[in-house]
């Protein structure tokens, strides 16, 4: 246990000279009385709320139940904003600007008196970033998710079908662009889909990561599938807040929880939700900034060993409400208890073997059990070849399985303007067969990663019928979304990787059961290709961006800075 004197705060504020008075003094000019700032631990409230952040519009309200519980605990509560990243507004990507947000956290937490903190996030990469940057400044920290929006339902001829957001958005263009739907449809769908605050409703990259934290013991056992406007919600922020100070004074702070077992916890969490190919960069960051050596390969041989049992979009037909009815993650965990390190330690203080006796029983549609997945292809498979000799991945469960064994020839694109102006070309030369390539759309070339990795279906092969067709990137996909889309190919084309190489006509094949991706053209070809090619000019001289491009790792390695790997020690800061 911590006593008064050792916490961080009390440099500040303790200080018998100039600068305590300084510091006492302009805490005081906000109304605060000498004894708050003397005598309790101080708690940040890292809020990633935004007016253009959709997701996250019920954030203030939700800092106000977290400064609760801090004040009811005993504790000094500060908020203090942070990057909203939401992930529809954001432009290029949101993922640009993951490593920025994970910066300012740690620098924030850092330079200012702060004991500890509760992380309120939730969009795709808010979680990682925020997290990232605590695990980096090593405070007691817990997680707050912003939580799911609420369920919808689209009504047509009297029959009703439920909606997931992001998911149906791809869906229902694709049948708006085959004249299937209507703009009155379109105009409906628009007003309805997104009916609440809160994270998108399926199993994309939202609810992934903050699951994936649950499971790394950093957020409160079966907090972060509650939607957002449920009132349970708002207790939770509450419970959140009371939990921090007793943390603070526990000293319980990231690298006392983060261990190896820990992230093969929340490895085995992510394949059993059949969640998004974004937690492969992601779950990678985040294990790097803990000091944990994880790869690529650990995700694909749990991927072998733990099958899809969450039935949520898009590799089910359930939405993030009706999980938290069936039980949350809890009971998620428990339906994989045998595949998990239950031993490890959780911010409630307990462990999690000490949850999963509480957890409520897998109800065998919304959460299956082991004998009865919901897919029998995998969340997650890693392809290797001469097209991607780092590593590219796929999500099998949410693919066509006949085109998992594929062979066909390719129609490349240099850039996404080019590739969006040619889908629409009914005139374009190709076929269901074709495999589709994108190029120029990792963390160097793009710059950033955008989910570009999704491409569009031409559209007079849409008027055929056709729904799915082998895609390739070294870009993402947004974890809402379905198809059979190979993705992170890694090394990226920009920086000279093979697929750089690659020219429409060339054969391409794939085999996610032998976990291969070959470009099907000779050594000797490719070697004059390469010798050929000349890396495009970048076009970003100045800024984040350019700062971005020059220290951004590959994909294979979670696309964090080179200069933030790691669990080196950084100085406090000195105090005059």
């Amino acid at each position: 246990m911590k006593t008064l004197s050792e916490l961080r705060s009390q440099r500040w504020f303790a200080d018998s000279g100039m600068r305590g008075f300084a510091h006492r003094q302009r805490m005081q000019q906000q109304g605060w009385q000498r004894a708050d700032v003397m005598s309790r631990p101080m708690v940040a409230i890292i809020n990633t709320w935004s007016d253009l952040s959709p997701c996250h519009s019920h954030l203030r309200e939700r800092a106000e139940a977290v400064k609760k519980g801090i004040l009811m605990a005993g504790g000094y509560p500060v908020e203090l904003p942070a990057m909203s990243l939401g992930e529809v507004m954001v432009k290029p990507t949101t993922m640009l600007y993951r490593n920025f947000l994970a910066m300012e956290v740690e620098e924030l937490l850092r330079s200012l008196p702060c004991d500890g903190v509760v992380l309120l996030a939730g969009c795709d990469k808010t979680t990682p970033g925020t997290v990232m940057g605590a695990i980096s400044m090593d405070i007691p920290t817990i997680f707050c998710a912003a939580g799911p929006m609420l369920n919808d339902r689209h009504v047509k001829n009297g029959v009703s079908q439920v909606v997931g957001a992001g998911t149906h958005t791809r869906i229902f263009w694709d049948e708006y662009q085959a004249g299937k739907l209507n703009a009155a449809d379109m105009q409906q769908l628009e007003s309805r889909m997104t009916r609440s605050p809160g994270t998108c409703n399926t199993m994309g990259t939202a609810s992934t990561m903050t699951s994936i934290v649950e499971a790394l013991g950093l957020a409160l056992p079966g907090s972060t599938s509650i939607p957002a406007m449920d009132s349970a919600h708002t207790r939770m922020a509450t419970q959140c807040g009371q939990r921090i100070v007793k943390m603070i004074w526990e000293d319980l702070k990231p690298s006392r929880l983060l261990t190896r077992g820990s992230f093969d916890n929340a490895v085995a969490v992510q394949m059993a939700l059949g969640g998004s190919t974004n937690a492969a960069v992601h779950i990678l960051a985040m294990a790097g900034r803990a000091g944990i050596e994880l790869t690529l390969q650990d995700l694909d041989t749990a991927a072998r060993d733990v099958p899809v049992l969450a039935n949520l979009f898009p590799s089910g037909d359930k939405l993030m409400e009706d999980f938290y009815y069936a039980g949350g993650l809890p009971s998620l965990m428990r339906a994989i208890e045998s595949k998990l390190s239950t031993g490890e330690m959780t911010v409630a203080g307990t462990t999690v073997a000490d949850h999963l006796k509480l957890a409520t029983l897998p109800d065998g549609d919304v959460i299956r059990t082991l004998d009865n997945p919901v897919s029998g292809s995998s969340a997650l498979a890693v392809l290797k070849g001469n097209l991607a000799p780092n590593g590219a991945v796929i999500k099998p469960s949410a693919a066509t399985p006949a085109l998992l064994h594929h062979r066909g020839k390719a129609l490349v694109f240099d850039n996404q303007p080019e590739m969006l102006a040619a889908m629409a070309d009914e005139t374009l030369d190709c076929d269901a067969s074709t495999v589709l390539v994108l190029r120029n759309g990792g963390p160097v070339g793009a710059p950033g990663m955008p989910e570009w990795g999704n491409l569009p279906i031409p559209k007079k092969l849409l008027k055929q019928g056709v729904r799915d067709m082998l895609r390739l990137s070294d870009s993402r996909m947004s974890g809402t979304h379905y198809g059979t889309c190979v993705l992170h190919i890694s090394p990226e084309s920009a920086i000279g990787g093979p697929l750089a190489f690659v020219r429409t006509g060339d054969v391409i094949e794939i085999n996610v059961d032998a976990r291969k991706l070959e470009l099907h053209v000779d050594d000797e070809e490719l070697a004059r290709r390469k010798a050929a090619w000349k890396p495009a000019e970048q076009r970003y001289q100045r800024g984040f961006t350019q700062l971005y491009q020059r220290h951004v790792t590959q994909a294979h390695e979670g696309c964090d800075f080179d200069f933030l790997q790691g669990t080196a020690p950084t100085p406090e800061p000195a105090i005059f």
